[in-house]
């Protein structure tokens, strides 16, 4: 049976996805040129942004061009000008910026899962699972000193969720950056955090708890997640982003030795990129399931259900799931 040109869905949304490397790249290229921020308040030209940039009027024009059909740029005229996302995300003057992530989000370590993923899509697993937590990898080190811009909202978000006052023992697992124990220090001046991650990431966090002023409430305790003795008596232990590596059973049985380090009402909290029951939406936490299968033995993402099934099973209760000012969830569960 023939069909008519006339009836045939539109092939952009197949195009829009086999040139998505060109949008990824241009942005990049944006940001390694300094071109959000030479932008910055004022409306240029091409050839003025050329200058600031170093770079050739050709280029710029150009990669100018394809930002502002993305929604990075607007132009008027011949010149080009932020937009509020731009703004706030990629200029290196804002406290929200952004850029420096890509030193972990672009990196080959990340980018390289893709490069063979019919292979892992037919075996299960990658042929080389090198962004596991579970080992030791400088690739963490990296992450700690480019994603910490990123997570503050979740932070803030973490600390508005928990509220806590006077005297709390906190245990941050696989710490990173150390911005979630961070803000919970600043937040609350009789907080003391214990911060587990491997040696070469907790230089990272106490070098940002020292410049944060609560170096003196910061506790490092290097080593596997998996293997290290928590230790006992924590009022709160933070699980973030750390889940989503490992499939259900480890998931459920870490979250046991979780529930050994709390005290009886203690909290565990979990940070996740949570997607419906149905898999496929919201998009962002629903398409970071193939992230986990391009990067990990098992691991996945997992619907609020799932999640509190986990709890459940580790001997928790109550458990609520919060918003976040991004596309994750934090999830809160009470030790029985």
């Amino acid at each position: 049976m023939s069909t008519s040109v006339q009836t045939m869905p539109s092939p952009e949304l197949f195009f829009e996805n086999v040139f998505a490397y060109q949008r990824s790249a241009a942005l990049k290229t944006a940001i390694d040129v300094g071109l959000f921020t030479a932008i910055g308040d004022a409306a240029l030209s091409a050839d003025q942004i050329a200058t600031r940039c170093n770079a050739t009027p050709r280029g710029i024009r150009i990669l100018c061009h394809y930002l502002a059909s993305m929604g990075f740029l607007t132009k008027k005229n011949e010149t080009f000008a932020l937009t509020p996302v731009s703004t706030a995300y990629l200029t290196k003057s804002s406290p929200a910026y952004l850029g420096g992530t890509l030193e972990f989000l672009s990196s080959a370590e990340l980018t390289k899962n893709f490069e063979h993923l019919t292979e892992t899509v037919r075996h299960g697993i990658p042929a080389s699972a090198n962004n596991t937590v579970s080992e030791e990898n400088p690739m963490w080190v990296t992450f700690a000193e480019a994603m910490a811009p990123m997570m503050m909202p979740n932070a803030m978000a973490i600390a508005d969720v928990l509220k806590t006052s006077g005297k709390t023992r906190v245990l941050d697992i696989a710490a990173g950056h150390g911005m979630f124990g961070i803000v919970m220090a600043q937040k609350n001046p009789a907080a003391e955090i214990v911060a587990l991650d491997w040696p070469s990431v907790l230089a990272v966090a106490q070098k940002n708890a020292t410049q944060m002023g609560v170096g003196d409430r910061y506790a490092k305790l290097p080593g596997d997640a998996f293997k290290t003795d928590f230790g006992t008596g924590f009022d709160v232990v933070l699980i973030t982003n750390f889940l989503h590596h490992f499939d259900v059973p480890t998931c459920v049985s870490f979250m046991k030795k979780v529930a050994g380090a709390l005290k009886p009402g203690g909290r565990a909290v979990v940070l996740e990129f949570v997607p419906n029951a149905d898999k496929v939406s919201p998009p962002f936490p629903a398409q970071f399931g193939l992230t986990m299968l391009a990067g990990t033995p098992a691991g996945d993402v997992y619907s609020i259900e799932e999640l509190k099934q986990m709890y459940a099973s580790a001997g928790f209760s109550g458990v609520t799931a919060h918003p976040t000012p991004t596309p994750q969830t934090v999830v809160v569960g009470t030790k029985g």
